[in-house]
């Protein structure tokens, strides 16, 4: 029984001493699909569009130009929206 207690001082150690296992290091690739901002070209700054809020208040005595002036005005942005569209629909 004396002989009990040494041994296990000297096992108590060498357990001890044993170093854990080195970590294995992987690198893994992850594609995430990232939102970047579109800047398409041909797009300039919107017209002076003829149905401005001065035109229709110089107008505002002949009913009629004025409907002129909202009709040519609604062309005017069909006409950029036509223009538009497919350069947006790029950016999709």
């Amino acid at each position: 029984m004396k002989w009990i207690l040494p041994a296990l001082a000297l096992a108590l150690p060498a357990c001890a001493t044993t170093s854990p296992p080195e970590p294995v290091v992987r690198t893994i690739e992850v594609r995430v699909p990232v939102a970047v901002p579109c800047v398409p070209d041909g797009l300039s700054e919107p017209p002076e569009y003829v149905d401005s809020r001065e035109a229709l208040l110089a107008a505002k005595d002949d009913p009629a130009l004025a409907y002129a002036l909202v009709q040519a005005g609604r062309d005017q942005r069909d006409a950029r929206l036509a223009v538009l569209e497919p350069i947006i629909r790029g950016c999709r």
